[in-house]
């Protein structure tokens, strides 16, 4: 029947972070996912770098005992936390020192065991902030002048999820812009002139995307009556953008079912194949 029986259909789960708790959040989430029907109440300690900071967290940890993850690479901190857990007999879990270990074995090397290094202002948090600054500049259709210095530019209808799989990439380092396919509205000229980014083209399936736009519509309490939801000119407006896409030869992804992360991965496979190409050719 499992740890919970079948009443309890939630626990806490506490992690103990030296830096912001990106890492201990994103991983405990993806498992989560994976257990249906029960939910984790998350209790997040970040920047713990002190024994007055880590037994606060002990504290609220106490009341509320659960699954404890935690990213700490202070051993003293380590031994302190990992010793109150047993008393308290909440399991606890070091989600790094797996890794640690396999780097450790491969490269013959230990680690340097600083707090937050993955949060260093390095060459590449620099790229991801200046993909970012562009991202935004040329978010939905603006300064189309300025596409060619774009890596990833992106067209599709409206919510086919351009302005959130943007802000992805710019995340991972990709400057990215995303140009609305309107219609009776044509694309920027320059569009078809571009010789160094990648264009992809978003669809989704009509039914979807007048799913979203009524919601979209109610959120903003307009008039449902309108060509935007009608699921004819929906269609038509897919069918445009699919053949427009087919004409050029630009790669399409369909995100009816993807999530914006799925998405992305997609779209970040086509780019490395894209500048593999484009170094070949220069």
């Amino acid at each position: 029947m499992g740890l919970f029986g079948m009443t309890r259909s939630y626990f806490h789960l506490h992690l103990v972070s030296d830096a912001t708790g990106e890492t201990l959040i994103a991983v405990s989430r993806a498992v989560a996912a994976q257990y249906q029907g029960v939910a984790s109440i998350e209790h997040v300690y970040p920047f713990v770098r002190s024994l007055a900071q880590l037994n606060r967290a002990i504290t609220e940890i106490e009341a509320a005992p659960g699954v404890v993850l935690y990213t700490l690479v202070d051993n003293q901190l380590i031994g302190r936390l990992e010793d109150a857990c047993h008393v308290i007999s909440s399991p606890c879990l070091s989600v790094l020192q797996p890794i640690f270990s396999l780097f450790q074995a491969y490269l013959g090397t230990v680690s340097i065991s600083r707090p937050g290094a993955q949060h260093m202002l390095n060459a590449d948090y620099f790229k991801r902030i200046d993909a970012l600054n562009f991202t935004m500049l040329h978010d939905d259709g603006q300064l189309p002048e300025n596409l060619e210095q774009a890596d990833v530019v992106l067209l599709g209808i409206s919510r086919t999820s351009k302005t959130p799989t943007s802000i992805y990439l710019a995340n991972r380092g990709i400057k990215t812009a995303n140009v609305p396919m309107v219609p009776n509205v044509s694309l920027p000229s320059s569009i078809l002139e571009l010789q160094t980014p990648l264009i992809v083209g978003l669809v989704a399936s009509a039914e979807r995307i007048v799913q979203i736009r009524q919601n979209r519509l109610l959120a903003l309490n307009a008039d449902q009556e309108t060509s935007y939801v009608d699921r004819m000119a929906v269609a038509e407006e897919v069918a445009f953008s699919r053949r427009l896409y087919a004409q050029n030869g630009w790669p399409v992804i369909d995100v009816t079912r993807r999530s914006i992360e799925e998405t992305a991965a997609a779209i970040i496979d086509l780019y490395k194949e894209h500048k593999l190409k484009f170094i070949a050719q220069s």
